[in-house]
């Protein structure tokens, strides 16, 4: 069942950085308050990792007890260990380094020079096959039901690596398929589908700039999910649009009353 999504607008990019590495702070806190563990699922691109940033000059990054946080991510590049564009390595220069986290939790997508040679759907499978080891009988299918699951929104309203019309946004089954023939470099990725994202107790997605306007306008405006994946990107108990001015910039204002924290 899909959550109506809530938008929390923000005045510029860093003030939106900022703010959500605190509502992350809290959720992580919360979760290993209650459970004992938590579980998010990071994205790369510029609002990804600007929310890394803030998160590690965050003064109560240090609330979070990082060695019973597991981390997975939503999508990766298909390139060799250690690239530079990989999500993973950007990721690591710009907080994972720097926290005391469990190296058995930080779950990485497979690399193109990995165990499954260049074989991305392979590699997917294997990731399918780790995400499905860690999902207990409480959660909902193959996945872990995570806590958090972010998402960057591109100017083509694509998520993860789901772009519109192409084979991996249909897919209603696998829960991580492998890319082919991506319309922006690398052509060839990993990403979760719609299933198991909407496996998670909360998705947030992520846009700030201009760039992103039109495709925040679409996602919401009741565009069907094949045309506009991130229309169809929603957590099983909320979803939030995390936005700055700029790409809210052509969304009526009826949209966004203030969302609770």
């Amino acid at each position: 069942m899909s959550t109506a999504p809530q938008l929390v607008v923000h005045h510029d990019k860093e003030l939106m950085a900022q703010a959500a590495a605190a509502r992350l702070i809290t959720k992580i806190v919360d979760a290993q308050a209650s459970r004992g563990y938590a579980s998010v699922v990071l994205t790369g691109g510029r609002n990804g990792n600007g929310l890394l940033a803030a998160l590690s000059s965050a003064p109560a990054r240090d609330a979070i007890d990082w060695g019973r946080l597991d981390l997975w991510w939503g999508d990766e590049r298909f390139l060799p260990e250690s690239d530079p564009d990989r999500n993973v390595t950007q990721a690591r220069a710009a907080l994972l380094d720097s926290v005391p986290l469990d190296p058995s939790r930080v779950h990485a997508m497979p690399a193109s020079d990995g165990p499954y040679g260049n074989n991305a759907d392979a590699a997917a499978e294997a990731y399918a096959a780790e995400l499905a080891k860690a999902s207990g009988p409480e959660n909902h299918g193959a996945v872990p039901t995570f806590d958090v699951l972010m998402l960057g929104v591109g100017p083509d309203t694509h998520v993860a690596s789901l772009f519109p019309e192409l084979p991996a946004v249909r897919e209603t089954e696998r829960t991580v398929v492998g890319v082919h023939g991506a319309p922006k470099p690398p052509p060839t990725r990993i990403s979760l589908t719609l299933p198991a994202i909407r496996s998670a107790r909360e998705v947030w997605l992520l846009a700030a700039g201009e760039d992103k306007a039109r495709a925040a306008a679409i996602a919401l405006s009741g565009a069907g999910e094949i045309q506009a994946p991130a229309a169809g990107a929603y957590g099983r108990s909320r979803t939030l649009w995390l936005l700055d001015a700029a790409a809210a910039s052509q969304l009526p204002r009826s949209l966004y009353p203030p969302a609770s924290p």
